[in-house]
């Protein structure tokens, strides 16, 4: 995974399409759901650690992309993985990719990995704390908007979105 993340970063980006409406505003800044995440962390206090989860979205903020935009796909999850025989084959559903900066492509290190192999997706990633932070804070938005909808409906998946949010609030304690 973390080799496809980087064969994407190298793809010339001229000419390609700047982070914005078409791609979710993945690529972009996570201050663009600032308001959203605020709302999120006010309805689910009570239900998540909001005081911590607030940190992390903080330094989410605070960690500004100052690189060259890079190529980055803007939904990579389980859904858009293809495997054959226990190998990565093929990443599908290239409708939100684009041009900026690439936090938002390290979320599925809280959505599909976990302990030695996040540790092993983190390592072979190559990103700089920043992005890191960036990305906690793409996944935490997630994991809140997601869970902000299902708690009340849906068990299984808001049990799923409580994982991610523990384990990037976990992240944030142990790399920050």
């Amino acid at each position: 995974m973390a080799e496809f993340v980087l064969a994407l970063q190298r793809c010339d980006t001229t000419g390609g399409p700047l982070a914005g409406e078409h791609s979710w505003y993945r690529g972009a800044s996570p201050a663009h759901y600032d308001e959203e995440t605020r709302r999120c962390l006010t309805a689910l206090k009570g239900r998540v650690d909001t005081d911590r989860a607030r940190v992390v979205w903080d330094a989410a903020l605070c960690a500004e992309w100052c690189g060259e935009p890079v190529w980055f796909h803007g939904d990579i999850a389980s859904g858009n993985l293809l495997v054959a025989h226990g190998e990565l084959a093929a990443v599908i559903d290239f409708g939100t990719s684009g041009v900026g900066d690439p936090a938002c492509d390290l979320v599925i290190a809280w959505g599909m990995f976990s302990g030695d192999s996040r540790e092993a997706f983190r390592h072979a990633a190559r990103q700089d704390d920043g992005t890191w932070a960036r990305a906690r804070g793409w996944a935490l938005w997630k994991a809140l908007l997601n869970l902000t909808g299902y708690a009340d409906t849906d068990g299984e998946r808001a049990a799923n979105e409580l994982r991610v949010i523990e384990a990037v609030l976990a992240d944030h304690d142990k790399f920050a």
